[in-house]
C-alpha cells in the first residue's frame, strides 16, 4: 500500500477545486477534526456537504480533483457514489495517509491507513497556514493549488525516504491508532473494537499506549473527546447533550463528570469562561 500511495500521488496532476471555510454550525454527522486535510479523488465521484457563505453547500468532486479542509473545519461526506480517494492528514507531529475505496452498492470495501512522523519544518507550517488563510479569497485559488501540490511533493519525499524516518514497530502502530481515534472519536471505539481494527489483542492495545504515551487507552480517547468538546463549547451553542453525543459520550452526566475531573470546571462553567 505504501508504494500504491506513492504512485497515486506522483500521477496526480488535477486542480484544487475548493478550500473549505468554517462559518456555520456543522450538521449532525459532520466530520470535524483538529488537523488539516487534503483529499484527493483517484476514481469515481465523491459527494459531500461543506460550509459556505450562504450556509450548507452540496459539492461533488470528480476524478483527478482535490479539496483542502483546514483544521477544525467541518465536512460531511454523503457516501452515495463509488469512489477511490486518498486523504492526507497533517497533525502537529505526524502525517497520515488514508486510502478509501467505497462502492455504491457494497459500502467500504477497503480502508487502509499509514502514518509517518512529521519532521519539524517552518516552511511546511507556513504552507499549511497560508492554505487556511485562502478560504475566503476566490482569486487566490490558483495560489492555493500550487501550495497544495507542494504538500503532495513534500509527502512523496517523506514516503520515498523512509530510512531517514525509522521508527519502531510499536511506535508506528501507536501513531496509526492515534490517527484512528482522532478520526473516529465520535463513534463507539472501545479497546476491543480498535484491537479488531488493527489485528491485535485488546491487552496489546493497552500495552502500546502505556509504553508509547504513558497513558491508558481510555484516557487517550477521553483526551481527544474532551479536546473536541472544548472546541464545541467555545464555537457553537449546542446543548450539553448534543455536545456529549457528538463527542462520543453516550451519557451526558458521565461527560460532565469527566470534563470537570480533567479541567476543574463543568462544561457550562468552561463555556462562560470563554465568552
Amino acid at each position: 500500500m505504501h508504494n500504491f500511495i506513492v504512485v497515486s500521488l506522483k500521477s496526480f496532476s488535477g486542480p484544487l477545486v475548493h478550500i473549505c471555510c468554517n462559518e456555520n454550525t456543522p450538521p449532525d454527522g459532520a466530520y470535524q477534526v483538529n488537523f488539516n486535510r487534503l483529499e484527493i479523488i483517484l476514481e469515481g465521484e465523491y459527494g459531500l456537504i461543506l460550509d459556505g457563505p450562504e450556509g450548507h453547500e452540496d459539492w461533488l468532486l470528480k476524478k483527478n480533483e482535490m479539496i483542502y479542509i483546514p483544521s477544525n473545519t467541518w465536512s460531511k461526506p454523503t457516501w452515495n457514489r463509488s469512489c477511490k480517494m486518498i486523504s492526507i492528514l497533517f497533525s502537529k507531529n505526524q502525517v497520515g495517509f488514508s486510502f478509501v475505496h467505497f462502492k455504491e452498492e457494497e459500502g467500504f470495501t477497503d480502508v487502509v491507513k499509514h502514518a509517518l512522523p512529521l519532521p519539524s519544518s517552518m516552511a511546511l507550517e507556513h504552507v499549511i497556514d497560508s492554505l487556511g488563510c485562502l478560504a475566503d479569497e476566490k482569486r487566490a485559488r490558483i495560489m492555493g493549488e500550487h501550495l497544495a501540490k507542494a504538500l503532495i511533493l513534500f509527502c512523496i519525499d517523506l514516503l520515498e525516504h523512509p530510512q531517514q524516518l525509522k521508527i519502531r514497530r510499536s511506535e508506528k502502530l501507536y501513531r496509526n491508532m492515534c490517527i484512528y481515534v482522532q478520526e473516529n472519536f465520535h463513534r463507539n471505539i472501545s479497546r476491543e473494537s480498535i484491537s479488531r481494527r488493527f489485528g491485535i489483542s485488546s491487552s496489546h492495545v493497552s500495552r502500546i499506549f502505556n509504553q508509547e504515551a504513558y497513558v491508558t487507552y481510555a484516557d487517550y480517547v477521553n483526551y481527544v473527546r474532551l479536546d473536541r468538546a472544548k472546541f464545541m463549547l467555545k464555537k457553537y451553542n449546542f446543548k450539553l447533550e448534543e455536545i456529549a453525543r457528538r463527542c462520543g459520550f453516550k451519557d451526558t452526566n458521565y461527560f460532565c463528570r469527566v470534563f470537570k475531573s480533567k479541567t476543574g470546571k463543568t462544561p457550562s462553567q468552561y463555556r462562560l469562561s470563554t465568552l
